[in-house]
């Protein structure tokens, strides 16, 4: 990702969305993907372009040795004079031991030089600074390289990515081999997405991946003809589950939920199911009593299933997101914050259906709010912005993104909140330069993404100077960032990272 403020190169971050696409390999994993699971993880995987201050003295002084470049996936392999090979990937198949991967001794270069190339101490710090496509890259330089690499620390929060096609190999005769996944174990992988398979595919990752029973903690299915009969295979098989994920797949009904799901369920994520309805609902709601976080997309649930949830997850249950529930109206929020009394975490995007008065019940019976999200939601006005800005004294993100009736008014009342951290107003199409003004005095704003806002002028937009503590800016499709205007912001705003 390049910055715009100062011109200087940092290794490919992970996109938004997670994904890190995987170069080809042969064997037919080479669509494997890896998505990155905390902020942490991305922050600690995205590090500057510099030389790591944690080099050895003895590194630190041979001049005479090339200095990695962070902004190649190669530039490792530069240090022990070692090209990666051609269509290199992640691929967590385990290389095997007659692989023609070079050994420390076979490595061109001095003997000192080689020696630096494989020392233990110097690799196992000097990784932290590439991103997770780099280091499938570095693994296939040699076997030094590779048992550092394998090691689970540099994973965590990973989760690879498999398509049905890249879990199977042709042999000669036409038969399917299930793959290896040694490689992902050796890893220590406790989660996997998987992507159009089938019940059968299940069970053959199942009994082929060897912590499948007691080390998987996350699995992820989408686009999948998974029935009724696989998921309770799978949950009953792979006793370690805590957090399911289903998407795009519709050959399960809410019968499946009732005979399968587990009260070692923490965290379930249902979308896009066409056969997710109220039922659904309560089948989650009387099965999971642990449970701690719900992502819902469904069409066909009604303000009725809102109020299925016991006292038990009215106490444990701190995350829910309603997305696109269209049928959702200010009745059902009525039961959601009755039952739902400790929720931090509250996602209602999509809910058309519901208003103003939607938002005032959430704002005083949910008290302990840190993130609230209302985009898409075309009926919310800047009446709903002062019931939160008068109860929600804790919440640190709101986005308002696609309230198209959000005006500067609206704008004011949130100046007052002090706790404040992240404000998204993504094509609030009536939000003007004087409506910017209430919120320069927001110290604690540290994220504001004013894009597609079309009244927004030069002018206007360059008065945000004055939020000095701001870490990102975000100004896609804004018609007054001009290049100027970007030019003035890396000048008087060095620490912020703005997003044309």
């Amino acid at each position: 990702m390049s910055n715009p403020r100062n011109g200087d190169t940092k290794p490919p971050c992970l996109p938004r969305n997670g994904l890190v696409k995987i170069p080809t390999q042969p064997n037919g994993l080479g669509s494997a993907s890896i998505t990155k699971g905390t902020p942490a993880v991305k922050n600690r995987l995205c590090q500057p372009s510099s030389v790591p201050a944690i080099l050895s003295p003895a590194l630190a002084h041979r001049s005479d040795l090339p200095i990695p470049s962070l902004a190649s996936p190669l530039s490792l392999a530069t240090l022990a004079s070692v090209s990666s090979p051609p269509g290199a990937s992640l691929a967590g198949l385990n290389v095997s031991e007659g692989s023609d991967q070079p050994s420390p001794e076979r490595l061109p270069g001095s003997p000192s030089e080689r020696q630096l190339a494989v020392d233990e101490k110097i690799l196992n710090r000097l990784f932290w600074y590439f991103s997770a496509c780099e280091k499938c890259v570095l693994a296939q330089v040699c076997k030094a390289w590779r048992r550092v690499l394998y090691q689970p620390k540099f994973w965590v929060g990973l989760t690879p990515v498999l398509h049905t096609k890249e879990l199977y190999n042709i042999l000669p005769g036409g038969e399917k081999e299930f793959v290896s996944l040694q490689g992902f174990a050796i890893r220590g992988f406790d989660g996997f997405c998987l992507v159009g398979v089938s019940d059968l595919d299940i069970c053959e990752f199942i009994d082929n991946y060897p912590l499948s029973k007691k080390g998987v903690k996350s699995m992820s299915l989408k686009r999948s003809t998974i029935t009724d009969a696989g998921l309770e295979v799978m949950l009953e098989q792979m006793q370690g589950v805590v957090r399911l994920e289903l998407s795009g797949c519709n050959d399960f009904t809410e019968a499946g939920l009732w005979s399968s799901l587990n009260a070692r369920i923490t965290a379930l994520s249902v979308s896009d199911c066409i056969n997710v309805a109220d039922d659904a609902i309560a089948a989650i709601s009387q099965l999971l009593p642990n449970l701690t976080e719900l992502n819902l997309q469904a069409y066909h649930v009604t303000d009725t299933a809102l109020a299925y949830f016991t006292a038990k997850q009215g106490y444990t249950t701190h995350t829910l997101r309603l997305n696109s529930c269209w049928e959702i109206t200010n009745h059902g929020v009525v039961n959601m914050v009755h039952s739902l009394p400790n929720l931090s975490v509250l996602s209602l995007s999509g809910c058309s259906k519901v208003t103003d008065d939607g938002v005032e019940l959430v704002a005083e019976n949910l008290r302990k709010l840190r993130s609230l999200d209302l985009s898409w939601c075309p009926r919310i006005t800047d009446m709903a912005l002062e019931y939160i800005a008068c109860d929600l004294h804790k919440l640190e993100e709101l986005v308002l993104d696609r309230c198209v009736r959000i005006t500067d008014t609206g704008l004011s009342y949130l100046s007052t909140m002090s706790s404040l951290r992240s404000l998204y107003l993504r094509w609030c199409c009536q939000v003007q330069d004087f409506g910017l003004k209430h919120l320069l005095g927001m110290g604690s704003l540290r994220l504001l993404s004013l894009a597609g806002c079309p009244l927004l002028t030069t002018t206007g937009l360059s008065g945000l100077v004055q939020l000095q503590e701001l870490e990102e800016l975000e100004l896609t499709n804004c018609p007054g960032a001009t290049p100027e205007l970007f030019k003035y912001f890396s000048q008087h705003l060095p620490c912020c990272m703005v997003i044309e």
